[in-house]
């Protein structure tokens, strides 16, 4: 039965007719539900009771974005189009002073929470707050969807259907738990839940109770999230008792490919190189023998940084050097009233997503790493830039220009 479906709607996706049978689809979804989710739900230990609750009257969600549905042409996804845009964006006014401000006031309602997952896990509260609040506004921001919805529609007909179906599974072993009932469970459009957005895998792995009632409520519980986030961080290898890292200047002698994970060297080996914190104080002591990494997100364009591994812990919870970036940025700025970068983020960017990857894929033909032609601007991308630069006699800027995807022919 679930096979001449699916094939019925192969035939009407292929047909060269612009309004699809959605029916057909809805029918062949339903059947893959019984079929393929329900046997692995039940091996899982997941109730009838529980999957009827979350999936019985289940339908796809046509609205969400970046679905290829069956049979539908391999149209590659909207952001390849998307515009690249300036680092700087991403620490706007609003941003960066409504996280902060509120950051303050929830760091004096929780202290108590605060405290004990610090004490825990070794995790700053402030770091845990600055993530709470960019993830979720602290608990304000609304979270629309049904988790079960969104992971159904994206396992059937979406591009990571594999992925999507395990953590419906996920969800539907939380629901099951007992943690939240499945009418609770909201998610944004990727699945992701709760104010830490937790993906429901994360969820099995990380959740906490922060508040002794004997479920990890990511909804509704502000103790049971401050723990989770500190119990996510310390998995990942947070290190107790150091920085996530430090503004500073970078001299025109040290070559801004030096950035990069892979490239660290003790602190103190990169202020004999010259670089220095932009408070003018020196690198804390407990820090200076210990390894540290250059980061400079915006190539020459922008701020400079010695981070930590606590920064790459970071990035754990959310892959971008921005986001990272951000979160330790608003910790700093909670707890120790700090102000803004002394550097500044200079007018850069604007570049559509598909001239940055034609401009990596010209790297790589050269025999460059910049980590796939995604078209964002990674480290690996930043770097080989500025090692191509340095090859061509040009004074290294370590970031994506307009005029580098006709120099490449990528």
């Amino acid at each position: 039965m679930l096979l001449r479906l699916l094939l019925a709607c192969l035939m009407l996706f292929a047909a060269p007719v612009t309004a699809q049978d959605r029916a057909a689809t809805e029918r062949a979804f339903r059947a893959w539900i019984e079929d393929s989710i329900w046997p692995e739900a039940a091996a899982a230990g997941v109730s009838r009771g529980t999957f009827d609750a979350a999936l019985g009257n289940v339908t796809l969600d046509w609205e969400l974005p970046d679905l290829a549905p069956p049979g539908a042409p391999d149209v590659p996804q909207r952001q390849s189009q998307a515009e690249f845009g300036q680092p700087g964006r991403y620490f706007s006014r609003a941003a960066l002073d409504g996280a902060t401000s509120v950051g303050r006031q929830m760091a004096q309602r929780h202290a108590a929470a605060l405290a004990a997952a610090e004490r825990a896990t070794g995790v700053p509260g402030r770091i845990i707050l600055a993530i709470w609040g960019r993830e979720s506004g602290y608990g304000a921001a609304a979270i629309p969807h049904d988790v079960f919805r969104v992971l159904a529609t994206r396992g059937f007909m979406g591009r990571r259907p594999d992925f999507f179906a395990a953590e419906l599974i996920a969800a539907l072993r939380i629901a099951e738990a007992g943690h939240a009932p499945p009418g609770a469970m909201r998610s944004s459009w990727a699945g992701a839940m709760g104010q830490p957005q937790f993906m429901p895998s994360s969820f099995l792995g990380h959740a906490a109770d922060g508040d002794g009632d004997g479920r990890a409520d990511i909804w509704g519980s502000e103790a049971d999230t401050i723990a989770s986030i500190a119990g996510y961080l310390a998995h990942h290898g947070w290190q107790r008792g150091r920085d996530w890292g430090f503004e500073v200047t970078v001299p025109a002698s040290v070559s801004c490919a030096l950035e990069g994970p892979d490239q660290g060297r003790p602190i103190r080996d990169w202020a004999a190189m010259g670089i220095a914190r932009v408070s003018g104080a020196a690198f804390p002591e407990g820090e200076a023998d210990l390894e540290g990494y250059l980061l400079m997100p915006a190539g020459r364009h922008g701020p400079a940084f010695v981070v930590t591994p606590n920064f790459y812990v970071l990035k754990d919870y959310n892959e971008s050097d921005l986001y990272a970036l951000f979160v330790g940025h608003v910790g700093d700025r909670i707890q120790y009233g700090m102000g803004d970068f002394t550097g500044r983020w200079q007018e850069v960017g604007g570049m559509l997503r598909s001239d940055v990857a034609a401009i990596q894929r010209g790297l790589e033909n050269l025999g460059y790493d910049v980590g796939g032609a995604d078209g964002l601007a990674g480290f690996r991308t930043r770097r080989s830039i500025g090692r191509w630069q340095e090859s061509a006699g040009l004074a290294p800027t370590c970031f994506p220009e307009p005029s580098m995807r006709a120099a490449l022919g990528g």
